[in-house]
């Protein structure tokens, strides 16, 4: 067994929208290296174990994260590496899993929710629509001086680029096409309490980014696919008219076998997230012995005295207690013949039981009794 490193997606930021692997691999951690400015706290604060080491790799130097592999290596350690978003999207993920493959440790990356989805779904727009564009451009900060080249595309385009910079941009997508009432979605720290989106357009894109003092790293979503669709018009809804539904439970919470949880004022998370997966979260955190499987109950003599009884009439044991023989049954007392009782049909386990035990038959082949004279009637009623 040797050391693993994995490399998780922790999500836009939001504690609660990390998947429910990478939850699990930062509660099997010794080791979390983490960067709180883009990593909200109380996603390690409620996945990682008590006794879990928790770096703060933004203040430490890429030497500094090599000797927390180079240990991992040595004490065979479990690391976490979270990255904000997605791994694959601007991460260096290739870099940080040569170093550890030099060092003999195992790799396994854990996909997340990339702050492009949540930027999305925070305005509640489709990125690719057939109708308008059905592709999207990824541009990160270090190709952000080729937007005039992507741009020429005219399709959607995701740009992470530095909010000092807002007018280089907005002059480069002109170059490139777009036209000043292209749409923009102005995303920064996404799903977190202080999130920042806004709706803009190119012509007014510098305005907008000096007015909400974005000067760090910033998303911008570029395309006419984020154009504002004209408000509907809702006829007023009369009482009565649909009947009044009730939420249904949602599928994790069946599974977890937990009542729905309500959303709490006091944080953003939801709790029902927690509640679906407290019991890996234990059963990981700490290693539970198996419990012992019960033993099988013998089948040999139920399965004969059944077999015995259903051959024999299904006599109750009070009506043998008179008879001579095990399985012979008592004549009734008018002298009239028995009527002949239905045999309740085997079941397919008494007959495959009768098979192996052939001896065990034999009980039910004691002939009957011949009726009694009908002296004894006539003697009984004088």
């Amino acid at each position: 067994m040797t050391g693993r490193v994995s490399f998780v997606g922790a999500g836009p930021g939001a504690a609660d929208l990390i998947t429910v692997r990478g939850a699990k691999r930062i509660a099997e951690a010794d080791v979390v290296l983490w960067a709180p400015s883009v990593v909200e706290a109380e996603c390690v604060r409620e996945h990682a174990r008590p006794d879990a080491e928790l770096v703060d790799f933004s203040r430490v130097t890429e030497a500094e994260v090599v000797e927390v592999y180079r240990r991992a290596s040595a004490g065979r350690l479990k690391v976490v590496r979270l990255h904000a978003g997605d791994p694959s999207l601007w991460g260096g993920l290739r870099d940080q899993q040569e170093a550890c493959r030099r060092l003999g440790l195992e790799t396994d990356v854990v996909p997340g929710v990339s702050q492009v989805s949540a930027a999305a779904a925070s305005v509640g727009r489709e990125l690719t629509t057939s109708d308008v564009a059905q592709s999207l451009l990824l541009v990160g900060p270090e190709t952000a001086e080729h937007v005039e080249e992507f741009a020429a595309h005219g399709t959607t385009m995701a740009i992470s680029a530095s909010g000092a910079r807002a007018g280089l941009l907005v002059e480069r997508l002109r170059a490139g096409g777009y036209p000043d009432d292209t749409p923009v979605v102005v995303a920064y720290k996404v799903s977190l309490p202080d999130e920042t989106v806004a709706h803009t357009t190119v012509g007014e894109l510098e305005a907008c980014v000096k007015e909400h003092k974005l000067y760090r790293t910033t998303l911008f979503l570029v395309g006419k696919v984020l154009a504002q669709p004209a408000p509907r018009r809702r006829s007023p809804v009369v009482e009565g008219d649909e009947p009044v539904r009730r939420a249904r439970p949602s599928r994790w919470a069946l599974r977890a076998n937990r009542p729905v949880a309500k959303p709490s004022a006091e944080s953003p998370s939801s709790v029902a997230a927690w509640s679906a997966v407290h019991e890996w979260q234990e059963t990981a955190r700490t290693k539970r012995p198996a419990a012992a499987k019960p033993k099988p109950e013998p089948v040999g003599e139920p399965l004969l005295h059944l077999i015995a009884d259903g051959h024999a009439g299904a006599d109750e044991p009070g009506e043998h207690a008179g008879s001579g023989q095990a399985g012979q049954a008592v004549p009734p007392s008018d002298g009239q013949a028995p009527e002949p009782e239905a045999k309740p049909k085997p079941k397919p386990v008494v007959a495959a039981a009768a098979k192996r035990k052939p001896a065990a038959v034999q009980a039910s082949t004691t002939p009957r009794k011949p009726a009694a004279p009908r002296a004894k009637k006539n003697k009984r009623v004088n």
